[in-house]
């Protein structure tokens, strides 16, 4: 009889905490980083926001060549690619049956960036601006058809999209046409086109803005948020909340009995602006590496935007410190100091601390309570500077506090900064820098959460080697 007690307890599966992510939300999540190309009229005419006033003829890209952001989002570790198939000038990159302010048949855009994007095996995305600044129906209840339509369109014909861009823009100023958008109808429509494809806008329901352009998500960042009667232009959260989200089963400024599983999508583009502008250059290397660890580092997703220039193509000096970004991740990543240490702790029957070491994803150790600890014992004294944790997120996020005990060989030591933890949330991935690099033979992980934490990886680096 006990034994067969035992058995039960044994076999039985572990409970999600909270909201969490559906597979859709598990796979953009481990893309980790993905492309976004602003390109339209803008491009050759100098400005950010279009009037919708620019001729047709305006956009004229000399040599367009979609295959070659293709290559150049695959040499940079990139798996997917989103277009702005229409920003807020209302310009159309595909001859839309619903506007008259498109480029011809001839240079359809976005069906070369579609067909592109699949023959190189990367993902194509979609914004769809619903400000229009040129469509005489704007403003009105007819252009929620057309803009419904022009969705339909994009999705049916050039899918299908694995994330559709929701900007919430909507309107011209006090004295400006403004739009009553119909968000619901439009959510309805995605959800029916492609319940897969991720949908962004600055309440999700996908994924959301992270509340800035830096690319930056928040020292805390949840992937959980209170939407209850927000939408993506109206009553939605302050910049400083998209940065943090809100904890799950958190009732604070929220109607829901449980936030909903929007994560923070980082966005921020490689130049000043977000089309290309000849007099602008692309930031350095050291600069991309510091808003990854302050994107996919703090649990969001890293967009970065690479506008192609009037040719068509991808300037030079962008491609390649892409690719000079890559190659200082995989400098840094490829080679884990903790690889042959060995992991201990309590754990859940099944899901014992030494999954945190293997490079499965769905293998993880199962804590036991939600005060825990974990040992990972070196071969050796290690020097390293950089520690990745990440939470198993299709159980939920749970984690709200790490602290850092170490033994360099003589005893052990707390490592602080200041009355502070180590780090608060952790999510999909965390990346720990530390202020100088450390030798340790011993390291235990000290985890506070709102549950059992359960940790798929834990993972040491030394950035200066």
């Amino acid at each position: 009889m006990f034994a067969a007690v035992v058995l039960t307890v044994a076999c039985q599966p572990l409970k999600p905490y909270g909201p969490v992510p559906s597979e859709a939300q598990v796979a953009w999540q481990r893309m980790e980083i993905n492309m976004f190309c602003h390109f339209g009229p803008n491009t050759f005419s100098g400005a950010e926001w279009g009037t919708g006033q620019e001729a047709e003829g305006l956009f004229a890209p000399r040599g367009l060549d979609c295959r070659q952001w293709v290559d150049v989002a695959s040499q940079a570790g990139m798996g997917g690619i989103i277009l702005t198939a229409k920003h807020h000038d209302g310009f159309c990159l595909w001859p839309s049956r619903f506007s008259s302010h498109t480029v011809a048949d001839t240079l359809d855009v976005l069906r070369r960036f579609t067909d592109a994007c699949r023959d190189g095996g990367v993902k194509a995305g979609v914004y769809i601006s619903p400000w229009d600044r040129n469509h005489p129906a704007y403003g009105t209840e007819r252009y929620n058809d057309v803009f419904d339509s022009m969705l339909r369109e994009v999705h049916t014909v050039y899918g299908p999209m694995f994330e559709q861009w929701f900007d919430g823009a909507c309107g011209e100023g006090p004295n400006g046409r403004r739009q009553r958008y119909n968000w619901a109808r439009y959510m309805q429509t995605m959800n029916e086109l492609n319940a897969q494809c991720v949908v962004f806008s600055d309440v999700g329901p996908g994924c959301r803005w992270v509340g800035n352009e830096e690319g930056r998500a928040g020292e805390t960042c949840w992937s959980t948020l209170c939407t209850d009667g927000a939408t993506p232009s109206d009553n939605k959260p302050a910049p400083a909340e998209l940065e943090t989200g809100h904890a799950p089963l958190s009732t604070a400024n929220c109607q829901l009995p449980t936030p909903n599983w929007v994560p923070a999508e980082c966005d921020v583009s490689i130049r000043p602006g977000w089309f290309w502008h000849p007099q602008e250059h692309p930031k350095t290397v050291e600069e991309l590496m510091e808003i990854y660890y302050n994107s996919v580092g703090h649990n969001g997703l890293m967009l970065l935007n690479v506008p192609p220039d009037t040719t068509g193509r991808i300037p030079a000096e962008d491609s390649a410190v892409l690719v000079a970004f890559r190659a200082e991740r995989e400098r840094i990543f490829s080679h884990d100091l903790a690889h042959g240490a060995k992991a201990r702790a309590w754990h859940h029957p099944g899901h014992g601390a030494r999954n945190v070491l293997d490079s499965a994803y769905h293998t993880y150790w199962a804590a036991t309570g939600k005060s825990a600890e974990l040992t990972l014992e070196l071969d050796s004294v290690t020097e390293f500077d950089i520690i990745v944790i990440q939470e198993y997120i299709p159980l939920g996020q749970r984690i709200t506090a790490v602290n850092l005990l170490y033994d360099m060989g003589d005893g052990l030591y707390s490592y602080t900064l200041g009355d502070e933890p180590t780090c608060t949330t952790v999510g999909y991935k965390r990346i720990i820098r530390l202020d100088n690099p450390v030798k340790w033979r011993r390291v235990i992980f000290q985890f506070e959460g709102m549950a059992p934490p359960v940790i798929n990886r834990i993972a040491l680096y030394n950035s200066a080697k």
